[in-house]
C-alpha cells in the first residue's frame, strides 16, 4: 500500500509541520527506504546527509509527493515549495514572470526581489541567459516568495564553486530568517549542514533508515552574504 501523502492544517506551535511514519519503499523491486519515523518541528532547517545513493533524494521526492510507493503515511503542509538539484525555471519566461507566475506577488515585489538577490534590472531577461549561480540564485528566491511552511531542498548548491555556495548559502540564511519557513534539505557536504542546520538527521543502509539524529549544536551561522 502505498503512503498516504496528508496535508496539514496549521496547528499549535508543538505539532509537527512534517511527520514521516512509513514502513519501507521499494524501486523496481529493491528496497530503497526502511522503516523510519520522521518529525519536523515549525522553524526547524533539519539537513538530510549520509552516502550517495542511499536514498535522501527519493525520501525527499516522497514528502514532496513525487514519489509513490512509500508504505505509511507522510503529513506535510499544503504550501510545501521544492527546489531541485537543476533550477526548474522557466524557460520562455522573463525572470519577473517566472517569479509572478507561480508566487502571485506583483511587479514592484519581484523588481525588488530580483535587486535583494544581485539581479536589479535583469527583469526582462530570460532564464538562458544567466550562469548557473544566477539561475540557482532566482530558484531559491522564487521557492521563498512562495511563503512556503515547508521548504524542501534537493542539494542545491550542487555543481557550484565554493564562492558561489558561500554566496548561495548566505542569500538562503538570508531569505530563511525573513520567512521563518521550515526546511528539510539534503546535502552531500557536512560544512554546508553544520553551517546551516539546526537539526542534523544521519541515514544509513541500505534500505536508509535513521541511524544518527542530533541538534546541531553549534546552530545556522549568521545571515546575509559572506
Amino acid at each position: 500500500m502505498s503512503a498516504t501523502v496528508t496535508q496539514l492544517r496549521p496547528g499549535g506551535s508543538d505539532r509537527p509541520v512534517l511527520h514521516i511514519r512509513i514502513n519501507g519503499l521499494q524501486l523496481d523491486g529493491r528496497p530503497v527506504l526502511g522503516a523510519m519515523e520522521l518529525r519536523v518541528k515549525r522553524g526547524e532547517t533539519v539537513a538530510l546527509v549520509g552516502p550517495s545513493g542511499i536514498g535522501k533524494t527519493t525520501l525527499l521526492r516522497a514528502v514532496a509527493g513525487l514519489q509513490r510507493g512509500a508504505e505509511g503515511h507522510i503529513d506535510a503542509p499544503a504550501r510545501t515549495a521544492m527546489i531541485f538539484q537543476e533550477p526548474t525555471l522557466l524557460p520562455w519566461r522573463t525572470l519577473t514572470d517566472n517569479l509572478r507566475v507561480t508566487t502571485g506577488i506583483d511587479a514592484g515585489a519581484a523588481d525588488r526581489l530580483l535587486a535583494e538577490i544581485g539581479l536589479g534590472g535583469r527583469g526582462d531577461a530570460f532564464p538562458g541567459q544567466l550562469s548557473l549561480g544566477q539561475q540557482r540564485r532566482m530558484a531559491l528566491a522564487r521557492a521563498f516568495a512562495t511563503r512556503p511552511e515547508l521548504l524542501l531542498m534537493d542539494e542545491p548548491f550542487v555543481s557550484l564553486d565554493p564562492g558561489l555556495v558561500d554566496e548561495m548559502m548566505g542569500l538562503f540564511l538570508r531569505l530563511r530568517a525573513e520567512t521563518q519557513a521550515t526546511t528539510l534539505f539534503v546535502t552531500h557536504v557536512r560544512d554546508e549542514a553544520a553551517r546551516l542546520a539546526s537539526r542534523i538527521v544521519t541515514l544509513g543502509g541500505p534500505p536508509a533508515t535513521v541511524v544518527n539524529d542530533a541538534p546541531n549544536r553549534a546552530g545556522p551561522k549568521g545571515v546575509g552574504y559572506c
